[in-house]
């Protein structure tokens, strides 16, 4: 794609043209949800108070170029990706060879294989999980071939809490309306078009998985009513986000109820068979079953800040329930299986999967990762990010979710220089990937952002898989699997990290170029 492309969008406009864009916009974004809870910076706690105040989700005002081949092979290459990491999940022994690596140097993964290998002692009662997946992606243009032709590089794969779903889609309806009400102006009407525009089914199709999950458990043996139970913050600012998919089953019939995570087990008990029994508090007198146990919360050390919340997440993994992700799916989301997987010359992925086209598919999604510890390639890392001129082209990523978290370029060498180097292992170094520069324009709290920005496409996978003991062996079965709609996220150029919740990047949508 010609880079004088991306030079001419998005197009100017008018002051009238954008107050009336922005007008449509804002009431759009209000009228369909896409809203968040209002920073602090934004919204202090004494204007504040009961925290019932929100506001419009950062969004941008134009849909952002993206290279449909890029787009078109991220969907297509998404089921093969879900079916590598349930396959990761079911294979305990390969796991725990990557995980006791991290178990000595990262207390919060110790702490979740802990609460696995308790819930193994007494005996996991439950073989279904489900996976909302979602896989992240950068348009990468080698910076040293002037004819490089775009290729998507993944950024990181996440398996617990793959947030926006609900939202995206909003946003992808948005920008089509704005096209429609001919809010843009007539020069971009041949770029700016339906045909290369797509809208995201991602809260419906992520709700789907959610309710495959909730039939494949089954009918209760107790006469009880069921439900789908969320896991979540308290407070949460993305709370609007988890709500477009709670109402999507409300649609089909499934009642959905919301459990802050520190009030598990106040709220939620198990019976003599072990299923999930959830009594609202505003409604004492009934007792529903859980189906399933979807996991917004638990991602972060910041969820446990007390004894009691480890016994919480013991207390759900016990259960009958099934788990969307399980704790071995959670664990398979570190970024030290993703460095495992795509270090040069890693033979891990011909263990998952089955032929050499989808091996070599996965594989050429991968930016180069290394791993900091004593092998050799190892060494070789370590090398690379002390020193100041090589560190340049890379990022840290520590075991974590949620965004913030990373440590990039010329920042590496003095945090290591301040981190114990016995601490080095919990870190992996990955090559920066090279976006090509273009512009947008971000609302943001009440304020139009303009400027170079840099775009992140997240795919989004549902599957439901089983996998138990039979006859002295594992029998696994693959029962839904499918892609789910897509997330882009926009951050300023000028930005390292591009999450949404974490205040860094924006709500986008593709127009395909």
């Amino acid at each position: 794609m010609p880079s004088t492309f991306y030079e001419d969008y998005p197009p100017e406009l008018t002051k009238e043209e954008e107050e009336y864009l922005l007008s449509n916009l804002k009431d759009w974004c209000i009228a369909h949800g896409i809203a968040v809870r209002p920073p602090p910076s934004f919204v202090s706690k004494e204007q504040d108070p009961s925290g019932v105040l929100a506001t419009t989700a950062p969004v941008t005002l134009f849909p952002s170029l993206f290279p449909r081949s890029c787009f078109e092979e991220a969907h297509a290459i998404q089921t093969t990706y879900n079916e590598l990491y349930a396959a990761i999940a079911r294979d305990e022994e390969w796991l725990y060879g990557i995980v006791k690596e991290l178990v000595g140097v990262d207390d919060f993964t110790a702490k979740l294989w802990e609460v696995h290998e308790a819930v193994k002692k007494e005996g996991y009662v439950q073989a279904l999980t489900l996976g909302l997946f979602r896989s992240d992606y950068m348009v990468h243009l080698d910076p040293s071939d002037p004819n490089a032709s775009p290729e998507i590089k993944q950024v990181e794969f996440n398996t617990i809490a793959s947030s926006f779903g609900g939202l995206s889609g909003e946003v992808s309806q948005l920008h089509n309306v704005l096209s429609k009400i001919r809010a843009y102006p007539q020069s971009a009407k041949r770029t700016i078009a339906k045909a290369n525009m797509p809208v995201s089914e991602s809260a419906s199709e992520l709700a789907a998985g959610l309710a495959a999950a909730h039939h494949a458990y089954g009918e209760p043996e107790i006469s009880r009513e069921t439900c789908v139970l969320f896991i979540v913050q308290d407070p949460e600012r993305n709370v609007f986000d988890q709500r477009h998919l709670e109402w999507n089953l409300q649609k089909q019939d499934i009642r959905t109820f919301r459990l802050p995570f520190h009030r598990t087990l106040l709220d939620t008990r198990l019976d003599f068979k072990h299923k999930l029994v959830y009594t609202p508090p505003h409604a004492p007198s009934t007792a529903y079953e859980v189906t399933t146990i979807y996991f917004r919360a638990g991602y972060s050390p910041d969820d446990y800040p007390r004894g009691e919340d480890w016994d919480a997440r013991l207390h759900l993994e016990r259960s009958n329930a099934i788990k969307c992700p399980s704790l071995l799916t959670h664990l398979a989301g570190c970024k030290k299986v993703q460095q495992v997987l795509a270090t040069p010359n890693s033979p891990h992925l011909e263990r998952f999967l089955g032929t050499k086209e989808k091996v070599d598919r996965v594989r050429a999604t991968f930016a180069p990762i290394y791993p900091l510890d004593a092998s050799e390639a190892g060494l070789e890392a370590k090398k690379l990010a002390t020193n100041p001129e090589t560190a340049q082209r890379y990022v840290l990523k520590p075991q974590r979710e949620g965004g913030g978290n990373n440590i990039y370029r010329m920042a590496i060498p003095k945090f290591l220089k301040s981190e114990p180097e016995k601490n080095w292992p919990a870190y992996i170094l990955m090559e920066m990937i090279e976006p090509p520069a273009q512009k947008n324009a971000i609302f943001r709290n009440g304020e139009v952002q303009r400027g170079g920005v840099i775009c992140e496409l997240g795919i989004y996978g549902a599957c439901l898989w089983r996998n138990e003991l039979k006859g002295g062996g594992t029998k696994s079965e693959v029962l839904k699997n499918t892609q789910a709609g897509y997330l882009l996220r926009t951050k300023g150029d000028q930005s390292e990290e591009g999450g949404v919740a974490a205040g860094f990047g924006a709500i986008d949508s593709v127009c395909l170029a």
